[in-house]
């Protein structure tokens, strides 16, 4: 063991007597850190629950004749599978056809590109004003599309779906009428799903995002913070979108930079939890980890771009402090790496100097992290079946479960994400990998033997497997050395490892 920490000393360059004091220091103030963003979960519970009956009303109907003028935009990119179910569901939007102009936003490369014209060219037949354009780059990615379709949109109004979306014919015009305040930038409706039952990994994911729509976005909406568009399912007044700079693609999450943005330059942005839109979760963990690391990285970009000038602005304290926390919330995945890194050394530490730090360390994270996450969970799902009466409630059995792969994911996420923090921090490039659907819904189909398959990074791969067998030697050591307390946030910790590398590497074979 001795051996084992001088190795650590000279791997560090760090002298060895200074390392057995380092290691508990450090370790329970990175815990000290993860507790605080988990407190702040609970702020916005207490948000939420004060404000949660605010819910804003349009300043007026629009009359039938006074109905602004609506462009539907959707950004796609090889998605044979669901390109057009989505065109469908636009087509049967309730909106009188002369106020509403559709487009196919379509940089696809592949038999996508058939599809969709041949779409377009039956909804035309049917008098619909629709268009399929195409570019032969994708400069700016779904940025650029978005920006590319706006100069020849004509609309004063975009509504914007993602191919993965199914939205119900009632869904404009239950959105519209909020833009009679002239004040009104943009519009934003919860997302729901349409496979949330088809594995664990989907229903994990449908709770995740309950958190955010449910609990998050109408916390932060009601209180008068910052809110953030979510890249879909929303509407955006064009003027605003100018006013703020335009959709710019020097971020992955264009969606984020330009919502704070506008909100920076004083326009209003609403949030309405009791209008979903149904959308495709990612069955394939490679998928969604690619997703996970877009958005993190994204959110990054966007602190690194826009937190000083948010810092710098006149809004009030309250506002400044959660952007400050919504856009850094990501670093919490490099704490979390620092704690699993941390935790052999720990572990030796506590032996070797016959120092009980069990109390003083895993009580914190369990009051700061589990606890906190299971209200917060709950509360959402609770609250969600509010709007969502025809769903049946997860038995407390099956949420137990639920909340346990969600928080082991969270953790075999550590080394994905913590690279994806670094890379938004650290490295300029706007590279748009894509999240793959398979227009799958029901659990008797098989999305395996489909087109697509989610962005695999062999060298990421192997980070994780490393990770999981020093882990797997943490737990040995946890054993050896009776630290029955640490034992269960070990094996949460082994588990979600297990799991997430796991699904990765059968899911590609």
């Amino acid at each position: 063991m001795r051996c084992f920490v001088l190795s650590l000393s000279l791997l560090f360059n760090v002298p060895f007597a200074v390392i057995p004091k380092l290691v508990p220091q450090i370790y329970l103030g990175t815990l000290t850190i993860i507790s605080l963003y988990g407190l702040h979960k609970l702020l916005l519970i207490r948000r939420f629950y004060k404000n949660r009956f605010r819910a804003l009303e349009p300043r007026f109907q629009f009359q039938e004749a006074d109905l602004p003028n609506v462009t539907v935009q959707l950004p796609i990119f090889n998605e044979m599978y669901v390109a057009e179910r989505l065109i469908d569901a636009v087509a049967q939007l309730d909106y009188p056809t002369e106020k509403l102009e559709i487009q196919v936003l379509d940089d696809s490369n592949d038999e996508t590109q058939r599809l969709c014209q041949q779409k377009v060219r039956q909804l035309h037949r049917q008098n619909l004003n629709i268009h399929y354009l195409h570019r032969d780059n994708r400069q700016g990615f779904k940025a650029g599309a978005l920006e590319f379709g706006l100069q020849k949109a004509q609309g004063e109004l975009v509504l914007i779906f993602d191919a993965d979306f199914v939205p119900k014919p009632n869904t404009l015009r239950e959105m519209v009428h909020y833009f009679s305040d002239p004040t009104v930038g943009m519009v934003q409706a919860r997302w729901s799903h349409l496979n949330r039952k088809y594995s664990l990994l989907t229903e994990i994911q449908a709770l995740m995002l309950d958190g955010h729509f449910v609990i998050e976005q109408t916390a932060r909406h009601r209180s008068g913070c910052f809110f953030n568009f979510n890249g879909t399912a929303g509407i955006w007044r064009v003027r605003a979108i100018d006013q703020a700079g335009g959709w710019q693609h020097s971020t992955v999450t264009e969606d984020l930079d330009l919502s704070y943005r506008v909100q920076l330059k004083g326009w209003k942005c609403i949030y309405l939890p009791h209008i979903a839109v149904p959308a495709e979760l990612p069955m394939e963990m490679n998928a969604f980890k690619s997703q996970q690391f877009r958005w993190a990285k994204g959110a990054s970009q966007v602190t690194k771009k826009l937190l000083l000038s948010i810092l710098k602005s006149r809004q009030p304290l309250h506002v400044k402090l959660e952007a400050s926390l919504h856009l850094t919330n990501n670093l919490n995945y490099l704490f979390l790496l620092v704690v699993l890194i941390l935790s052999l050394p720990y572990q030796i530490y506590i032996d070797q100097n016959q120092v009980n730090y069990n109390l003083l360390i895993y009580v914190p994270i369990f009051l700061g992290t589990t606890l906190n996450l299971l209200s917060f969970y709950l509360i959402a799902q609770r609250e969600k079946h509010i709007w969502d009466t025809s769903q049946l409630q997860d038995s407390p059995l099956q949420f137990g479960c639920n909340i346990l792969g969600l928080m082991g994911i969270g953790i075999g996420l550590s080394i994905n994400q913590s690279l994806a923090v670094c890379e938004g921090f650290m490295r300029a490039g706007t590279d748009f990998i894509r999240t793959p659907k398979h227009g799958v819904i029901d659990r008797a189909e098989n999305w395996s033997r489909k087109k697509y398959r989610g962005n695999r990074t062999l060298w990421i791969l192997g980070l994780e497997m490393i990770m999981l067998c020093y882990l797997l030697i943490t737990v040995g050591f946890a054993i050896h050395f009776e630290h029955y307390l640490s034992l269960p946030f070990l094996l949460l910790f082994t588990s979600g490892y297990a799991y997430v590398l796991g699904l990765a590497v059968f899911q590609n074979r």
